[in-house]
């Protein structure tokens, strides 16, 4: 009856959201969940390019102490990882539950992908 009304791929969404929301009470704990939510490599490569944009613009706010630059860094760092999420992985940003972990796990896959441990090309 769901797969006439919801199709496959969408019932099986809507079954998952139904499920409890684990808890993680350590970010060696997240972590693995965090890059599972980014198992795509271009939704890696948008977040890290929206890091770097989130570095840039951080710079240019300390150096020209023009406030329009800390809103730049958080637009493009934001905008282009949940442009990420919405077309390309398809899923929710973790930052909407985790907010902390998020951040933390964005900092951690930034540096994996400078050390190549993931590729985005």
């Amino acid at each position: 009856m769901y797969f006439l009304y919801f199709g496959q791929r969408k019932y099986l969404r809507y079954k998952a959201t139904l499920k409890m929301k684990k808890k993680f009470t350590s970010f060696k704990e997240f972590y693995p969940y965090y890059i599972k939510e980014h198992a795509n490599k271009y939704t890696k490569l948008l977040h890290f390019i929206g890091s770097n944009l989130f570095l840039f613009f951080v710079i240019k706010l300390l150096v020209s102490n023009e406030m329009r630059n800390l809103f730049l860094a958080f637009l493009s760092a934001y905008g282009l990882a949940w442009i990420g999420h919405f077309f390309v992985e398809k899923n929710k940003p973790a930052t909407f539950e985790y907010p902390i972990y998020s951040f933390m796990g964005d900092c951690a896959m930034y540096f994996d992908i400078i050390k190549g441990k993931y590729k985005i090309y």
